[in-house]
């Protein structure tokens, strides 16, 4: 699982395994196709959470459809498209000098290359981008990804710069079959909805993707049932809240309790995950959809924000620290064994050390499997930027920060060598980072799990025995390749 909508605000830190790398790594094509029709090559470069890998995936297809080729290697590409993120600082900043260097490239050496800008970003500094930097041919917001090839042609023809970054509200691309952008062939994403309604004071997404809407149930079951036919053993289905999924179908309404429970009957080998969950739409069906469905796998990651429940409603959270510890209970005692990741933010406006406090004896209280911990830095057009100031210093942010790591990275590893000596059935993503003998793939829990590759491959599902452990990996011996249905007897 990568990042998530709601995580990126400034200095991510993570001990969740192998998800801190996707915030700001770029993330480009896993196949290429050839043009046709005299089309022109596309590369395609994605910064961001999964919701803007998912949408790179809808752009292929559509390009794809117009007999656009797909290339993984920049150089040889006629278009370049930087799908962006506009969530924090740190992201703008690499993608403005990948622009940069893309310009510099058109300049020099090859002037009939087109550039553009998708997503979040595009559509938040579109002026900048097109008449004051002047680093882009074409911006193109996440609503009007169908334009692009009217937009291409007409920047092609003209020699003008094309814009769309209109937002809607009924596009969820629900019709379109994505171009698996950045397979494994075995894990995919499903986005559910798009667009988000909640207004937390910090965050900008609201802005850049616009209001909540759901995709209906038919086009999301047909995907998944499609991604079973073609051997996928796992999807994570996506929304900014996926919590708040809800759509009129078979007469009745259809929340997302219910589309998690259609999802796990298309396939017993089938393992589902969602993000993200905002607590305040955390039902006590969904937790009993955990517990009765065995491929619904058993981890939320459930952003707390702040352990603060002062802090909280000046976040305009919605819920308090003690609604909020009293969700984490319930769903223990529903489903027995849950893991939980969350988002923390340090030094939000007005922090006080008392406040900050709550936060650390929040995650003593909770004792999270992973987290994605930030310091705080304002965003543009949020209720922050216009109600409050900015006013934790900068070193203050980062000592705080730093005690919030540290207790989580503890928190993680004495969480890990308790799972010494335990059996988990390990779903196979591929070979480990650091060596081609050994394999590496993820629990139910979404613990990443080692071991060495002997006759195994990835897509199977490997009982393994861990051995020892990281803070962020687990360390293991493979015993057998299983099932999920042999598992769940």
């Amino acid at each position: 699982m990568q990042p998530i909508p709601d995580l990126d605000i400034l200095q991510p830190t993570s001990s969740a395994p192998d998800l801190a790398e996707g915030i700001d790594a770029p993330r480009t094509l896993g196949q290429e196709t050839d043009a046709r029709d005299g089309q022109r090559r596309v590369y395609i470069e994605t910064y961001g959470c999964q919701m803007n890998v998912a949408d790179s995936e809808l752009v292929a297809s559509i390009l794809g459809a117009e007999g656009y080729g797909l290339t993984q290697q920049e150089d040889e590409a006629d278009v370049v498209l930087i799908n962006t993120c506009a969530i924090r600082e740190k992201a703008e900043d690499r993608v403005r000098g990948r622009l940069a260097k893309f310009r510099a490239k058109k300049v020099q050496t090859k002037p009939d290359l087109t550039i553009g800008v998708l997503g979040c970003m595009a559509e938040r500094l579109r002026t900048k981008l097109l008449d004051q930097e002047k680093l882009v041919d074409v911006v193109v917001g996440p609503d009007a990804y169908r334009d692009l090839p009217r937009l291409l042609a007409e920047t092609a023809e003209t020699g003008q710069a094309a814009v769309n970054v209109h937002l809607s509200r009924e596009e969820t691309y629900a019709d379109l079959a994505p171009v698996r952008y950045d397979s494994n062939g075995i894990s995919a994403f499903v986005s559910i909805m798009r667009g988000c309604d909640n207004m937390c004071a910090f965050c900008v997404v609201p802005f850049t993707r616009g209001r909540e809407r759901s995709r209906p149930v038919t086009s999301i079951l047909a995907e998944c049932s499609q991604l079973v036919d073609l051997g996928y053993k796992e999807v994570t289905v996506l929304g900014q809240n996926v919590n708040s999924y809800r759509v009129d179908a078979d007469g009745h309404a259809v929340d997302f309790a219910e589309l998690l429970y259609r999802i796990s009957l298309l396939s017993p080998e089938l393992r589902i995950r969602y993000s993200t969950s905002h607590p305040k739409d955390c039902s006590d069906a969904l937790l009993h959809v955990h517990r009765e469905r065995p491929t619904v796998c058993d981890f939320i990651h459930l952003p707390v924000q702040h352990g603060s429940t002062e802090v909280l409603r000046r976040m305009r959270r919605t819920y308090t620290r003690e609604q909020y510890l009293d969700l984490i209970e319930r769903a223990r005692s529903i489903v027995p064994g849950i893991a939980f990741s969350t988002d923390i933010i340090a030094g939000f406006c007005g922090e006080t050390d008392e406040e900050h406090a709550e936060t650390l004896s929040l995650m003593e209280q909770v004792r999270y499997d992973h987290a994605f911990m930030f310091a705080y830095s304002e965003r543009p057009h949020t209720y922050a930027a216009r109600k409050f100031e900015d006013n934790v210093p900068e070193a203050v942010k980062k000592r705080r920060l730093a005690e919030i790591i540290t207790l989580q990275n503890q928190t993680s590893l004495d969480l890990n060598r308790q799972r010494i000596g335990q059996r988990y059935t390990v779903l196979v993503e591929g070979l480990s980072r650091k060596s081609d003998a050994q394999l590496c793939g993820r629990t139910d829990t979404n613990h990443m799990v080692v071991f060495d590759r002997e006759d195994y491959a990835p897509g199977e599902y490997v009982e393994v025995e861990v051995t020892g452990c990281t803070s962020a990996t687990l360390l293991g011996h493979a015993i057998r390749q299983t099932t999920l249905v042999e598992e769940a007897v």
